[in-house]
């Protein structure tokens, strides 16, 4: 009896080029799993650093601030500004605080005359810092105080800032009180002059020379740390008449 032979090469050759795509298209499956995850790795890592800057921007804005209480006039030209730092705050030194103030003043030489050339009428900008970190230099009167003093750190100029004298009054050139640390908990005054050189330089804010409802805007900054707006509206001139 005679065995029969059945060719197979056909089916071995099919089965061969199966195998063959498989693992292309298993291949393929692994390359585009490897870039999926490192995509979704990449994007991870993007929303971990945004996410750290976004918390550490805040934690400085935080750290950082001041949380103004009132601003009342002292007289034509000053005024002073009771504050404190905000909650979260670290300790501030008053070298890195700066206060800004801007206005719009038509007529800052005070003539009665608005928009004169030479008075530089228009806008005006006035900057100063809270302190200069030295309490033992005769130069304070316009730097940043503890509350509990209620006067100036250096009133030698005239010696009477009315109701809100230097402790003692009159007495000279006592800038011992000047505060070269802004600490959380405590509170400060400062008093601002804004009429920064007197007269028509440009930098005149003064009180004396705005209408009622006008507006002035002040800033505080702290280098490394947050910002501080507030909209001063004069609706009073009379001494202690708060502007906030």
């Amino acid at each position: 009896m005679m065995k029969n032979n059945i060719y197979r090469g056909n089916k071995e050759s099919e089965s061969g080029a199966i195998g063959i795509g498989a693992m292309i298209v298993f291949i393929a499956l692994i390359l585009v799993a490897a870039v999926a995850s490192a995509v979704i790795i990449q994007t991870g890592e993007k929303l971990q650093q945004n996410a750290q800057q976004t918390g550490s921007d805040t934690q400085r804005e935080i750290a950082g601030k001041i949380a103004v209480k009132k601003v009342v006039v002292q007289d034509a030209d000053e005024v002073f500004m009771y504050f404190e730092s905000s909650p979260g705050s670290d300790v501030l030194d008053v070298r890195d605080i700066a206060w800004q103030v801007a206005c719009t003043n038509r007529d800052p030489d005070g003539d009665g005359i608005l928009d004169e050339a030479a008075d530089n009428a228009g806008y005006q900008f006035i900057a100063a810092f809270f302190g200069d970190g030295d309490n033992t230099n005769d130069d304070g009167r316009n730097f940043a105080y503890p509350e509990e003093f209620m006067g100036p750190t250096d009133d030698t100029s005239d010696g009477d800032f009315g109701d809100v004298d230097a402790v003692g009054g009159g007495d000279g050139d006592d800038n011992s009180r000047e505060a070269m640390f802004i600490n959380p908990g405590e509170n400060y005054v400062i008093m601002m002059d804004l009429d920064d050189a007197g007269g028509n330089t440009g930098n005149d804010c003064g009180i004396g020379d705005q209408n009622i409802n006008d507006e002035i805007t002040l800033w505080i900054h702290i280098e490394g740390g947050g910002s501080t707006y507030e909209t001063l509206t004069i609706t009073d001139k009379a001494f202690g008449s708060d502007l906030v």
